[in-house]
């Protein structure tokens, strides 16, 4: 096992010692072998009761060593300078056999400086809720934060009632967020801007190095991979629902999945988060919110890099970067496995059909693969006959075609009402649910016969109207 602690390089403005509290009595729920193997990590789990020890808050392992972060953000739009880790405890950094390193974090496990009057504890719905959908949307391609470790505490805590307590791991790429710079511009600390840059680049786009100037080419890079990240977003009807800038991450993955949620009827306009009164962070919103964050992110480096029109050009960029890396990512959905003027307009008349007779966005898809070489009446309407030419003039093999599409349209999704069902059984005592989704979404594109029932849309009284955060 090799872990490191790399970030202690970073300003010490930016981290605080912590010591997580330990568990009255732990148990494992989960453990993700897999990951633990590609982090060289698993030698953690081989002892349970060990295991869920140490990933519930200790005692740790004399090579953890584990802070806090701070960090700021903007929160529905509202400036906070003062956020950070207030239920989190970062151990140490994971290194993998090609050198990359992956921070490993406790949430959940206790009071940290940032708490803001918190208990710093974590509920066993949040828990459950981050472990299906991160590990999902891995296996889904989605750049994302991961799942190593779920744990049941065999404490209660106290939210809108008494609840049993957990603690969940996650894995990411780093913890670094628009927040984390946002934290050191608001103190005007130069000094320290430059530093964290400086690593941000070393760290995740040593590319940048080279570049005559060095933190507008930092910016360009993290503006690339958040057009791509929210375009996968959109093609997969994935709302995150709290995207402020303190959940944008530096390296360009989904991270923190309080309110988030998958549609199931497509809407555009859809939102979830009980806490979205407004509906800033609604579906179809989620583009612009990323440009308006970023342009967060240029604020912050022009402390440092004083090429203004530079970044500007970054930003005018990003509706373009975003909407070709949207119209690849819809393209191969539908089964266009070239590019043709107008299929921007032929994808956007398939979302317009689908919300107007609100139909499930997921196995919409699934339905058109069938639908390649249809003899029968058209079950989309009008759209059906357009679509069916455009494939058609491909030359393409119908089972060909309908192997592309299946590839890149899930069966299974972590759908709000079976994540809930999981939950609640969790809660009972009863982890079956949990495993039979952890099993489907382990392969969401592929038939699981016996599990099928877990790709079906809601019935109208299953419906989950809200999703809430974590905390």
């Amino acid at each position: 096992m090799r872990i490191e602690h790399d970030y202690r390089r970073l300003p010490e403005v930016l981290h605080t010692a912590v010591t997580p509290d330990a568990a009255d009595a732990p148990e494992l729920l989960a453990w993700n072998e897999p990951l633990a193997e590609a982090l060289r990590v698993s030698e953690l789990g081989i002892d349970r009761r060990r295991c869920a020890e140490v990933f519930s808050g200790g005692p740790l392992p004399d090579e953890f060593d584990p802070v806090a972060f701070a960090y700021a953000g903007h929160q529905f739009g509202m400036f906070v300078p003062v956020l950070g880790d207030g239920r989190a405890a970062l151990l140490g950094e994971a290194v993998d056999e090609s050198g990359r390193r992956f921070d490993i974090q406790l949430k959940g496990s206790g009071r940290t400086p940032y708490s803001r009057g918190g208990d710093g504890r974590s509920w066993l719905g949040p828990v459950i809720r981050e472990y299906l959908v991160s590990e999902a949307m891995h296996r889904l391609g989605v750049p994302t934060t991961r799942a190593l470790a779920a744990v049941a505490t065999g404490e209660r805590v106290y939210r809108d009632g008494a609840w049993p307590g957990a603690v969940f791991t996650r894995v990411a790429a780093s913890h670094l967020r628009v927040g984390t710079f946002q934290f050191l511009a608001a103190r005007g600390l130069e000094a320290d801007l430059v530093a964290l840059a400086d690593y941000c680049i070393d760290r995740h786009y040593p590319d940048a190095a080279g570049a005559d100037d060095r933190y507008v080419a930092l910016f360009r890079a993290v503006a690339e991979r958040q057009a791509g990240l929210v375009a996968h977003w959109m093609s997969l009807g994935f709302i995150h629902g709290v995207m402020n800038t303190d959940n944008t991450s530096i390296a360009g993955e989904t991270i923190d999945y309080g309110p988030c949620a998958f549609m199931d009827e497509y809407r555009h306009d859809k939102v979830f988060s009980s806490i979205d009164h407004q509906g800033r962070y609604a579906f179809g919103n989620q583009p612009a919110i990323a440009q308006w964050n970023l342009a967060r992110l240029a604020e912050c480096l022009l402390m440092i890099s004083d090429t203004r029109d530079a970044f500007e050009t970054v930003l005018s960029e990003f509706p373009d970067r975003y909407e070709a890396a949207y119209l690849e990512r819809m393209r191969a959905k539908l089964g266009l496995l070239d590019s043709c003027a107008g299929d921007d307009r032929l994808i956007a008349d398939w979302l317009v059909y689908l919300e107007e007779h609100g139909l499930d966005y997921t196995l919409s898809f699934r339905e058109l693969v069938s639908r390649i070489d249809a003899a029968d009446t058209a079950v989309f309407g009008d759209f059906e006959a357009r679509w069916r030419r455009r494939v058609g003039d491909q030359g393409r093999d119908a089972n060909e075609l309908a192997a592309a599409m299946n590839a890149v349209n899930p069966l299974f999704i972590p759908r709000n009402h079976r994540v809930e069902e999981a939950i609640q059984g969790a809660v009972d005592g009863e982890l079956t649910v949990f495993e039979n989704l952890r099993s489907v979404l382990d392969e969401p594109f592929v038939e699981h016969p016996a599990l099928a029932e877990l790709a079906n849309a809601p019935e109208p009284q299953e419906r989950v109207l809200q999703t809430f955060c974590g905390t």
